[in-house]
């Protein structure tokens, strides 16, 4: 299936390219449009406004952990890439088309340019109802947590952190202009390894949901995406405050 079928838009990081190699090895290659990411200030401020500042100085302080976990616990995410044959940088060859943000012209450029039958979101800035509207094949996104019960940020942790180790994965669907809020298509559910902590989920969900990627892509290819119905409840959540995260830590061993 040669280059064309397929845009994969994201802004990078390691899980997000052991998902594109692993479809490139099922669909061929493809076009990834490569964005440039929210300026830290910028996130914090638009999130301070939303939630107040007391609540984002904590998830920053939680932030600065998880950069630091991933630096002196990279043995867990190592090992996760080792196990399961990823893939985690751009092979070679690889087409990267740079855009200063998927929400606005030069992705809707590029649509144009490569008229593709599916563009894949994962990890990148929400995409308007306006820059929808002008992309006329489906899109569809990968979210680590399960919709809609864990929108927005850290889905497999507070699933954990909140005693549903059940719900403990990841989520295809359709994207509309809300957050996490699309008609779900696939889920795949999951196990953290030993050692795994809020540095590696996201890693960790990668590897297991690399085929329902796959199958969403085969569905929008051949014209039969089917929205399913979960029956579970909506919520959006953001980063842990550092005095959560510790707190959870100590009390239920979820870190």
């Amino acid at each position: 299936m040669g280059r064309g079928p397929i845009v994969f838009v994201t802004e990078g990081g390691e899980h997000i390219w052991a998902i594109i190699n692993s479809l490139t090895d099922r669909f061929g290659p493809f076009t990834v449009v490569l964005e440039t990411p929210y300026a830290k200030r910028e996130l914090l401020i638009r999130r301070a406004r939303k939630l107040g500042w007391f609540s984002v100085i904590g998830q920053l302080g939680t932030m600065v952990l998880i950069r630091i976990g991933k630096r002196l616990l990279n043995g867990s995410i190592e090992r996760i890439i080792a196990e399961e044959k990823l893939e985690t940088r751009p092979r070679a060859g690889q087409e990267i088309v740079s855009v200063s943000s998927a929400d606005g012209p030069e992705l809707a450029k590029t649509v144009r340019r490569l008229e593709p039958a599916v563009v894949f979101l994962a990890g990148c800035r929400l995409l308007s109802a306006s820059t929808l509207a002008g992309i006329p094949c489906p899109v569809v996104n990968y979210h680590s947590g399960i919709n809609p019960k864990y929108r927005g940020m850290n889905g497999g942790y507070w699933a954990l952190a909140t005693g549903d180790r059940e719900n403990f994965g990841s989520t295809v669907h359709l994207v509309d202009a809300g957050v996490d809020t699309g008609a779900v298509l696939y889920q795949s559910r999951g196990t953290p390894g030993k050692g795994d902590t809020i540095a590696s989920y996201a890693m960790r969900q990668a590897a297991f949901s690399r085929d329902i990627c796959a199958k969403a892509i085969e569905d929008a290819l051949s014209g039969t995406l089917a929205p399913i119905d979960t029956g579970l409840p909506s919520r959006q959540w953001y980063h842990p405050t550092v005095w959560g995260y510790l707190w959870t830590g100590i009390r239920r061993g979820v870190w």
